[in-house]
């Protein structure tokens, strides 16, 4: 799995997230995608890699700016998998 944050400029609200998050969710096949107003992030978890530029222009297209795109691998973490 992979996960991607991004930085994105412009969201100001709540509301501001759920454009973001439906936006990514309608263009891509993803696992979670949560957006921070605050933060000024979006975290994208996929299983396969994604297009970073198709991924910035989906969220360009919702009136937000995406300022970068950090890719890395992701790796699920439970209570248990301190046990392994």
């Amino acid at each position: 799995m992979v996960k991607y944050t991004l930085t994105v400029d412009g969201m100001r609200c709540g509301m501001c997230e759920t454009h973001v998050n439906d936006a990514v969710r309608r263009a891509f096949p993803v696992k979670k995608v949560r957006s921070s107003h605050i933060k000024k992030r979006t975290v994208v978890i996929a299983e396969q890699d994604i297009d970073e530029q198709a991924l910035k222009d989906a969220v360009n297209r919702t009136g937000y700016t995406v300022l970068s795109v950090d890719k890395e691998p992701y790796v699920k973490r439970g209570f248990f998998s301190a046990f392994r």
